[in-house]
C-alpha cells in the first residue's frame, strides 16, 4: 500500500511539472510575440519590458535583428521533474518601414 500511494504521488508531481511546463510554453511564445512586434516598431525598450512582463518569471529573452527581420526567443528556467526541460517560444516580425533597429 505504502508503495503504491507513493506512486501514485510522484505520478501527480510529475504530471504537476508537465502542465507547468506546457503553461510556461504557452507564456513563452505570447511574450515572444508581443516582443517581436515592439520590436519591429523600433520600441526595443518597451519590448524588453514586456518580454519580462508577460514572459515565465526569470525567463531568457533574446531579441536579434537581421536585416528587416526581428526574431524574439523567451526561454524559461528549467522545469524541475523534467531533466532540465526549458519551455520556449520564438517569433519572428519584419521591421516595419521607417523603424529604426538597435
Amino acid at each position: 500500500m505504502a508503495i503504491a500511494l507513493s506512486g501514485v504521488v510522484f505520478m501527480l508531481a510529475l504530471s504537476l511539472s508537465a502542465i507547468g511546463a506546457v503553461i510556461a510554453a504557452m507564456q513563452a511564445t505570447d511574450a515572444a510575440a508581443a516582443t517581436a512586434r515592439l520590436a519591429a516598431r523600433g520600441d526595443r525598450g518597451r519590448a524588453e519590458e514586456a518580454a519580462a512582463r508577460l514572459g515565465p518569471n526569470g525567463a531568457d529573452v533574446s531579441i536579434k535583428v537581421d536585416g528587416d527581420e526581428v526574431s524574439v526567443t523567451v526561454t524559461a528556467q528549467p522545469m524541475p521533474l523534467l531533466l532540465g526541460l526549458r519551455p520556449s517560444g520564438t517569433a519572428y516580425a519584419v521591421l516595419e518601414p521607417g523603424a529604426v533597429s538597435d
